[in-house]
């Protein structure tokens, strides 16, 4: 291939990436000149483009001339010489009168692949971290029924910008189940459907600390989730006490918070519910501060020992704000979630929620509606409500077997048990070590508060998520870890 002269500024013409020759780089256009003749020349821009990028043609190399190249491809001159204009404009190439056409300096190399940093177990032979679903009970045949529907019937103009709260026939159906199933008071004017819990726990922060709030309480052991989360949002996280009812109220009264953060249903991760006597308490603090409770009801339909206990937030919707999502439900990655609002927040969540992100997509809301108006969604919470009791069921019976002594602690519900291990597995610190040897993903009680300590103790207490593992890796776990122990 021709190339003649030599850059003042730069590598001389037959320097490519790498110290690949001028003819070797060239070869990645070849196969533009065999694309359809109606696509050439956008073919030949893009092979270029990608060149330049990939640093195969390398900052400083000069090109050929346009009737050079062209003879060389096979292609008209006319369109070399149309592809060395549109990437000079861009920036990819430079070109002067008569001193032909170089490679910009404007690119930089583009990263040869796109990173995932998605959270996954690391090929554990068995995997108990907490808080997944099993995401092979999603109802694919449903959802898909559902989606086609929806793109047959969805009016034209519900495509467009939508109420940056949720469409309409959403918020309707959600108050309906939300106060059919959970008890709470579900004003559709309220609702504001969110990205996961997440988001509503961002928008709350940001409305909160709008009001000049700027700490909030949060329980101790907790979600890490809620402290990052609000300290994103300028507010600083108080760790709170547990006691066996729930958040202690001394250490809260004495706290200085007027907003605090709870799991009232199945608190996460000692698995307690909060005792009447301790949300009638909350409540009156709230008052008397002025405050709020902010309820996070992540798993509140998962109970197996009896009717699941009603969300707080129904017996005084003006002090709580309520949130959930479909995250341990149907999948985590559909970022589907609700949040109900006090009135005195209501107007600053709906704000941050249209500049955030001007409302979450309207197919998928739509999905959602009819999913739930049909009862697919009742449907899918059975299904998962049974398939979870029962290997909660197992594990516990797992436990039992291989770690005579062990106590099973926190209330039949949700989908994880904290369990504690007789201090003859102890101390702590080495029982996680050799399970993490025989391939075992757990974690301790301990991981959760929110001022840890080096643990050196011999009592072993583990939180040991069980939804997403499969019946036989259950009690497969089990077995390692107790082999894992020697004794």
């Amino acid at each position: 291939m021709t190339s003649s002269g030599t850059n003042p500024d730069g590598p001389s013409s037959t320097s490519g990436a790498s110290g690949t020759s001028g003819s070797a780089a060239w070869e990645v256009l070849l196969p533009a000149a065999s694309a359809p003749p109606r696509a050439r020349g956008r073919a030949l821009q893009a092979a270029l483009r990608d060149a330049v990028r990939s640093g195969r043609l390398a900052q400083g190399t000069r090109l050929p001339s346009s009737r050079d190249l062209a003879a060389d491809l096979g292609v008209s001159r006319g369109l070399v010489t149309e592809a060395y204009e549109q990437l000079t404009a861009e920036g990819y190439l430079r070109s002067g009168r008569g001193a032909g056409t170089w490679v910009g300096g404007a690119v930089r190399a583009a990263r040869p692949r796109a990173r995932d940093l998605a959270p996954r177990s690391p090929g554990a032979r068995a995997d108990f971290v907490p808080g997944t679903p099993d995401l092979s009970l999603f109802p694919r045949a449903a959802w898909a029924a559902a989606q086609r529907a929806v793109l047959a019937e969805l009016p034209h103009h519900e495509l467009g910008y939508p109420d940056p709260r949720g469409l309409p026939r959403l918020r309707t159906a959600l108050a309906g189940l939300l106060s059919r199933r959970r008890g709470v008071v579900a004003d559709p004017e309220r609702l504001v459907v969110v990205s996961g819990v997440a988001q509503a726990t961002a928008l709350l922060g940001l409305a909160l600390h709008a009001r000049g709030t700027d700490a909030v309480g949060v329980e101790d052991p907790g979600s890490p989730q809620h402290s990052s989360l609000y300290a994103a949002a300028g507010v600083t996280a108080v760790p709170l006490p547990l006691d066996a009812e729930g958040p202690a109220m001394d250490p809260l009264r004495s706290s200085g918070v007027r907003a605090v953060v709870t799991t009232p249903a199945h608190q996460f991760p000692t698995g307690i519910a909060y005792s009447a006597r301790r949300r009638t308490e909350l409540l009156d603090w709230a008052r008397s501060v002025d405050g709020f409770v902010l309820e996070d009801d992540y798993d509140g339909d998962f109970r197996y020992d009896r009717a699941p206990v009603g969300a707080l937030q129904g017996l005084d919707p003006e002090r709580v704000a309520y949130t959930g999502s479909v995250s341990k439900s149907l999948a985590p990655g559909l970022r589907l979630g609700w949040l109900l609002v006090p009135e005195a927040l209501a107007e600053e969540v709906v704000e941050r929620k249209r500049t955030m992100d001007l409302g979450h997509p309207t197919l998928d809301q739509a999905l959602f509606a009819r999913f739930v108006e049909r009862g697919d969604y009742d449907r899918q919470l059975r299904r998962c409500q049974r398939a979870y009791r029962e290997r909660r069921d197992i594990l516990v019976g797992a436990l039992q077997d291989h770690f005579p002594g062990a106590r099973v602690t926190g209330i039949a519900a949700g989908l994880h048990v904290i369990a504690e291990l007789p201090e003859r597995y102890g101390p702590q610190r080495t029982f996680l070590e050799r399970a993490a040897a025989a391939g075992v993903e757990v974690r301790a009680l301990s991981e959760y508060v929110h001022a840890r300590a080096e643990d050196d103790g011999a009592e072993v207490r583990l939180v040991l998520g069980y939804a997403h593992v499969p019946p036989a890796r259950i009690r497969d776990g089990v077995r390692l870890m107790r082999e894992a122990t020697g004794r």
